[in-house]
């Protein structure tokens, strides 16, 4: 579903301008942000900190509850329960996910009190210890918010999300014990 007049970016990478990609669904101009970062970690770090939901509440400062409701054979995440605090109201959303492992996860919205939400994260390795993250995303809430507050959450949440998903997997890749030596 294409954004409408309520667009907002907020939540999850909530993450996108025009796709950019050739093999994803096209989404309106409308409503889409992206933001991109380098990550000090793998891929496979940030791809395990990103798909581990029920963590989302310790490190996602607006997610409050994080709950997968189904799995996929692999163990991964397909359909996932979110609460957002958003100050003056609290918000419940589903969201469907689809992979690539280890550098893609899709998601669109399913159920919820949001209208619709459709985005991606994009890992791209630059070394061997280092990551872009690119999130693009794009928000129809579906009830009227005030336009200098939609304007300001639609600069600034996207950021703040994609900012301590980093902050995330570089703890993570920070606390991960080192493989030892082989002994022959």
């Amino acid at each position: 579903m294409a954004p409408s007049n309520g667009s907002l970016v907020t939540g999850e990478c909530f993450a996108f301008p025009l796709w950019l990609w050739h093999d994803a669904p096209a989404m309106s101009v409308k409503g889409e942000q992206e933001f991109s970062v380098e990550i000090s970690a793998p891929v496979a770090v940030c791809f395990d900190v990103i798909t581990s939901f029920e963590r989302y509440p310790e490190w996602f400062s607006g997610i409050n509850s994080a709950t997968v409701l189904e799995r996929y054979e692999n163990g991964l995440g397909k359909i996932v329960e979110f609460g957002l605090d958003m100050m003056l109201k609290r918000i419940r959303y589903v969201l469907e996910y689809s992979y690539k492992p280890p550098t893609r996860l899709d998601w669109h919205s399913v159920d919820g009190d949001i209208e619709s939400i459709v985005g991606h994260y994009d890992l791209q390795p630059i070394s061997k210890a280092k990551t872009r993250a690119t999130c693009r995303q794009a928000v129809s809430v579906g009830f009227w918010v005030p336009g200098a507050l939609k304007k300001i959450l639609e600069q600034s949440a996207l950021r703040q999300s994609v900012l301590e998903f980093k902050a995330a997997a570089e703890a993570a890749y920070a606390t991960k014990p080192a493989k030892k030596p082989k002994r022959a």
